[in-house]
């Protein structure tokens, strides 16, 4: 009877453990938007920043929020959104191809049908919060976002970025 008892209890402690793993695994469903191919090649020089480690690009999530935070740390890599609209490629999603050098990203756009001009994946780790417009908020948390790849030109985080911003704040730039 003792054994009965203790198997019982096994099992059900080893069911409880799995009830609790597939509770816990809230991964979000999947967007339908995917990067289908990557090009990790950089050559010669560039006119923006290129990503900060080549090897990774293609491999951030597909569906980063838009815009916003006035500063970037980092170029993770540049994407080129090719728009499907109703025909059957990739199930009628849009999808991207990632790039680490800007210039191969534009000559790809430029030759691609139904492909939008390239954005660019910055990671932030100190930016500005807009929650409406002209209150602005200093955060010190990494954010990865895509911005329209001018929005670089200088918006490059120093260590007074945030505080220069905060004493003289400006409603242009990225938003």
């Amino acid at each position: 009877m003792k054994v009965m008892a203790i198997q019982f209890s096994a099992r059900l402690l080893a069911l409880a453990g799995v009830v609790c793993l597939s509770a816990c695994n809230h991964e979000a469903q999947p967007s339908g938007l995917v990067g289908v191919r990557a090009d990790r090649q950089i050559a010669g020089s560039s006119a923006y920043p290129l990503s900060v480690d080549p090897n990774r690009v293609g491999r951030y999530p597909p569906n980063e929020k838009s815009g916003g935070g006035y500063f970037y740390d980092d170029v993770l890599e540049y994407r080129v959104w090719i728009e499907t609209g109703a025909t059957q490629i990739n199930n009628g999603n849009d999808y991207f191809v990632a790039f680490a050098q800007y210039e191969s990203a534009e000559r790809f756009s430029k030759s691609t049908p139904n492909a939008e001009p390239p954005l660019v994946l910055v990671r932030q780790l100190e930016w500005i919060d807009e929650p409406e417009r002209g209150h602005f908020i200093p955060k010190k948390e990494e954010r990865i976002a895509e911005w329209q790849v001018g929005w670089l030109h200088d918006h490059k985080r120093t260590p007074n970025s945030i505080e220069e911003f905060m004493k003289h704040p400006r409603e242009e730039g990225p938003q």
